[in-house]
């Protein structure tokens, strides 16, 4: 599976668990996965490339406790396992 269709993918799973996904221009502000308003938010900077957006929705997907609860392929599903190393 392509980095666009892990990235389709993935959005569609933060969609699926509450999330609002907006793909925005951030004038170089860090996006990613908040709350407020009492709804769960992930802003996504157009100009970053589909592996960077990815890591932004993963990121997001790793805090919620709930998202390996659903159906996804497995390499998503691997991806979401995977934690970055510092």
């Amino acid at each position: 599976m392509h980095t666009v269709e892990l990235l389709d993918e993935a959005i569609g799973l933060a969609e699926r668990l509450g999330y609002h996904v907006r793909t925005e221009w951030l004038a170089g502000c860090i996006g990613g996965g908040c709350e407020f308003g009492g709804h769960k938010w992930i802003f996504l900077d157009v100009t970053l490339g589909p592996l960077e957006q990815l890591e932004m929705v993963l990121e997001a997907l790793r805090r919620d406790p709930e998202a390996l609860a659903y159906p996804m392929p497995y390499r998503l599903r691997d991806l979401l396992a995977i934690r970055k190393s510092a």
